[in-house]
């Protein structure tokens, strides 16, 4: 008997699993050891995944996009990461941090002229949060954005920035203070940054410990100046709007990251069938299968965590919580099923040309953006009612 892996997507959710899949194992697969090695990111892959519609799956298509849900972006990044966590995390910020802010945020101006093209993958855009000194605490942020005849003018730096430095890249959306409310607090608000401004510096690519072929960069703001039109959303609304997309970009992490777990159980199952140790074939062992039995079912309950919380976005309801459980479970599944897999692989899996090893090394990264660990078990602490600190 198999094991049907996909009960909790719908039928056309499965369609789509499998034509990404399919692409993702005969397209990306070959690449993604020489594109890791080389720390670039593949833009014809780039461009390929814009041409299947991965880019527009959640837009409407009156504005390029495919007309689906939020899931449905998740279904694809899910199955792209199963061998390339890479490619799968800039489907995921391309969309969710690139286009997404555009679409549900900007002007019809600013519509009209960005998301045409990072809808159809043909550009890129970054969200310039992270900080050196507001990460989890973005509330802390030091950025700041001044009026001046007409233009913001722009002082600060940003870290960890993805899909900011490349050839296709078009702007940035930078947060950062244009002010202080009433009680005194930051006034924190989005702007559109385009590449090759003056004043702003992508610097040097990070090396990273993986994830190697994302583009990943920090960014410096010297006295760069926009119009005030760039002003994304309302000003003032940026610790807002941020807090919508992070609470999504946890779905889609949780999505992404049960991808790479199930791509350790599909690697270390195919291993254990042929490797064979002191005679025997190691899936014949018991506690060899034990073992891959509980990988299985991390994948399963990871993807049942994110795609509830999917399910409750796309409704409209509150899914914050359930956003947070779902990424804390997937990126647990995903840094599990990478150790479990390099394990099974043995010395092989300490070689970076086997996909486990590269997932054990990307996989580390998924209990650290888009909110650490700690972050989630914050959130769901603070809807137990649990707030406060406890005396020594």
């Amino acid at each position: 008997m198999s094991i049907d892996s996909q009960q909790a997507f719908t039928d056309d959710e499965r369609e789509l699993s499998a034509m990404v899949r399919e692409f993702a194992d005969e397209v990306i697969a070959p690449r993604s050891y020489e594109a890791d090695r080389a720390h670039q990111l593949p833009l014809d892959l780039v461009e390929q995944m814009g041409d299947l519609g991965l880019f527009g799956l959640p837009f409407p298509e009156e504005v390029g996009g495919q007309g689906g849900v939020y899931a449905s972006l998740c279904v694809a990044i899910e199955g792209v990461a199963r061998v390339d966590q890479s490619m799968a995390i800039t489907l995921e910020a391309g969309v969710g941090l690139g286009a997404m802010p555009i679409y549900r945020y900007g002007t019809d101006a600013q519509k009209a002229e960005y998301l045409p093209d990072l809808v159809a993958g043909r550009a890129l855009a970054g969200f310039g949060l992270t900080e050196a000194e507001a990460g989890s605490d973005a509330g802390a942020t030091r950025t700041t954005a001044r009026l001046d005849g007409g233009e913001w003018v722009i002082d600060g730096s940003k870290q960890f920035i993805t899909n900011s430095g490349t050839d296709i890249t078009r702007f940035v959306t930078v947060t950062a203070v244009t002010g202080r409310t009433d009680a005194g607090r930051p006034e924190i608000s989005t702007i559109i940054v385009p590449n090759g401004t003056p004043g702003f510096t992508v610097g040097p690519a990070y090396d990273k410990v993986g994830w190697n072929a994302s583009d990943t960069h920090p960014l410096t703001f010297d006295g760069v100046r926009v119009p005030e039109a760039n002003l994304l959303g309302q000003r003032g609304h940026g610790f807002k709007n941020f807090l919508r997309t992070l609470d999504e970009g946890r779905v889609a992490i949780a999505a992404l990251a049960t991808g790479a777990a199930e791509g350790c159980v599909e690697a270390a199952v195919d291993y254990a069938r042929s490797r064979t140790v002191f005679g025997e074939r190691l899936s014949t062992r018991q506690n060899m299968q034990f073992l891959l039995a509980r990988m299985h079912a991390r994948v399963h309950t990871a993807r049942l965590a994110w795609v509830h919380a999917a399910r409750l976005c796309d409704a409209g309801k509150p899914f914050t919580v359930d956003a947070a459980v779902a990424k804390m479970t997937a990126s647990d599944a995903a840094m599990a099923n990478a150790r479990d897999a390099t394990q099974v692989f043995g010395g092989n899996g300490f070689i970076n040309e086997y996909s486990v090893a590269r997932h054990y090394r990307d996989s580390k990264i998924l209990e650290i953006g888009e909110g650490t660990t700690e972050v989630q078990l914050m959130v769901i602490s603070r809807a137990l009612g649990l707030t406060g600190t406890v005396a020594a």
